[in-house]
């Protein structure tokens, strides 16, 4: 079952609704009309702009297959493990010297016991070596193995024309188009590939400067930071915005980044379930009411860690509801939009854009250069005050070396050409593509029976494969078939919910999109992947209710 609503605006936060409405059997919440359940006839209507979103449960048995699956696949670990001990099989990892015999196990520790007894059998779907530019087709490398998957050889032959649903080129801008190319060629015979220092030493150049102004703008901001590396940006500035005595509230469901980046601040965290408004505010009362632990005196600072889009289950961030919470507990909103900036909102402005929230309501918005924009680094923007706090105070200010600057020039180039200020409307063309393409393949794979997650706006797609083994068989005949997918499982997902993760692309053309599609109906009956019933999933997270009300 789906969700259905229109954006929601001008967020007013409100008082919890009268008894009265209950009597009369009708109630409102987060701007949609709901009829009270009567007779134990089940209502389901649920709250957000986007949400043509789907998440279904699977069937029963596929769960206790995974499971059982996952259970035979550990006793033959620890046979094969008791077989390497007492020298029956080789073993192939690295191992600890006999006079360090009585240490504390440096390489053979349990927590390597899933890598070499269920990674290894799947190893030859990851680190697939790319000869060619990763555009909307590219070239792999064969190799193969004659230790099951402990070393590759390459075969020296190509497997060409390979269609890319992985990488995260969505707009197209990870291209070798020499007209395209050519302020960034000269960029390169103007000021070289490398800048050899910090931005506050001597690395601070033009160009620079050009590319913040440009982001600030773009943004509907004040003022912007970049980063050269997109994952710096997350983890070595959020230390700078907060500290010992502050409180993060984070997203169950954040980028490694964020979560690193929040232990280093050295803040108290804690963790809400996704997308769960009724969680968040319960975590924010108590913050605002009781304090820190133990003293009880005020946290210094509040701050929410969120994402635009969220990379492994493609949904995205209840912003509206978010920032109605912060304006009310008086909090500080960190948004990470790396999936979301350019690829979504009618002219690639991102989440606030396509769920209508003014830029000015988030206090921190960061982004990554890496995916829409085709190159490397980040940006963080804001209020002036903050961006020239973060210059002085951020350890990726301070202590990074400046960006390359012909990677600044394509990130301009890209900008413009999304804005429109290269003269033409390739760019804006190219997010329309990006969404058609999107909802296309969306609906498409949701009518053949598969079950994906996320709305209809989201270019990642997650199709949940479940069982390990189908994992491994569905990414192979994929390639047979020159389709490269990428397939995630445990423990960058749920033990019980590994899946395929499709990225669309402006770039790509529909009969590429049909040829996947054709693939995948003849896969999804050779395999058994069309699990989908239409049953809206149980998990209460992804389906909450706030308990305040929200005008649209």
């Amino acid at each position: 079952m789906t969700r259905t609503g229109d954006p929601v605006r001008n967020i007013n936060v409100k008082p919890p609704f009268n008894r009265s409405n209950l009597k009369s059997g009708i109630i409102k919440k987060n701007g949609l009309h709901k009829t009270a359940q009567k007779n134990g006839t089940k209502n389901v209507a649920h709250p957000g702009p986007r949400d043509r979103e789907s998440y279904e449960q699977a069937p029963l048995y596929v769960a206790v297959m995974t499971y059982l699956g996952f259970g035979i696949v550990t006793l033959f670990g620890y046979l094969r493990d008791f077989l390497r001990a007492v020298g029956l099989e080789k073993c192939h990892l690295a191992q600890e010297r006999e006079e360090q015999k009585d240490f504390v196990p440096l390489y053979q520790d349990f927590e390597n016991f899933y890598m070499r007894n269920l990674y290894m059998r799947l190893r030859d779907n990851w680190n697939r070596p790319v000869s060619s530019l990763p555009g909307p087709m590219f070239d792999l490398m064969e190799r193969v193995s004659d230790d099951y998957n402990w070393t590759f050889r390459l075969t020296g032959r190509t497997i060409e024309n390979v269609i890319n649903m992985g990488s995260y080129n969505y707009l197209g801008f990870a291209e070798n188009n020499a007209g395209f190319l050519k302020t960034v060629a000269d960029t390169t015979d103007e000021y070289g590939a490398g800048v050899c220092s910090t931005r506050q030493e001597m690395g601070n150049l033009s160009i620079h400067t050009e590319l913040e102004d440009l982001v600030a703008k773009f943004l509907g901001a004040e003022s912007a930071i970049t980063c050269g590396m997109g994952f710096a940006t997350n983890s070595m500035n959020i230390p700078a915005l907060v500290g010992k005595g502050c409180l993060i509230l984070s997203d169950e469901l954040n980028h490694t980044s964020l979560i690193l980046g929040a232990r280093l601040s050295g803040a108290t965290i804690r963790v809400f379930k996704h997308n769960n408004m009724q969680r968040l505010e319960r975590m924010l009362r108590e913050a605002v009411t009781s304090g820190q632990p133990r003293t009880h005196r005020p946290w210094k600072k509040i701050l929410i860690l969120v994402e635009g889009i969220y990379s492994m289950e493609g949904s995205i961030v209840r912003l509206p509801e978010i920032v109605a919470l912060k304006k009310r507990y008086k909090a500080y909103l960190f948004l990470d939009e790396a999936h979301s900036i350019g690829a979504v909102g009618p002219t690639g402005r991102g989440v606030t854009e396509l769920l209508g929230v003014d830029p000015s309501d988030v206090d921190v918005l960061m982004g990554t250069f890496t995916k829409s924009f085709g190159a490397a680094g980040g940006y963080i923007a804001g209020k002036k005050e903050l961006v020239d706090y973060l210059r002085a105070h951020s350890h990726s200010s301070v202590y990074a070396t400046a960006m390359s600057p012909p990677v600044a020039e394509q990130i301009i180039r890209a900008m413009k050409c999304i804005m429109g200020l290269d003269g033409t409307t390739i760019g804006i063309q190219r997010v329309r593509q990006l969404a058609e393409n999107t909802m296309y393949l969306r609906r498409r794979l949701r009518e053949m029976g598969f079950i994906i997650y996320g709305p209809l706006e989201s270019p990642v797609i997650p199709l949940l494969l479940y069982m390990p083994g189908k994992v491994g068989a569905f990414s192979r005949e994929m390639l047979d078939r020159k389709i490269g997918v990428v397939v995630v499982g445990f423990p960058a997902t749920p033990i019980g919910e590994a899946r395929a993760r499709f990225c669309v692309s402006a770039a790509h053309t529909k009969d590429m999109l049909d040829k996947v599609l054709c693939a995948m109906d003849e896969l999804g009956d050779y395999l058994g992947l069309k699990f989908s019933r239409q049953t809206t999933s149980d998990r209460p997270e992804l389906y909450d209710e706030t308990d305040f009300e929200l005008d649209s």
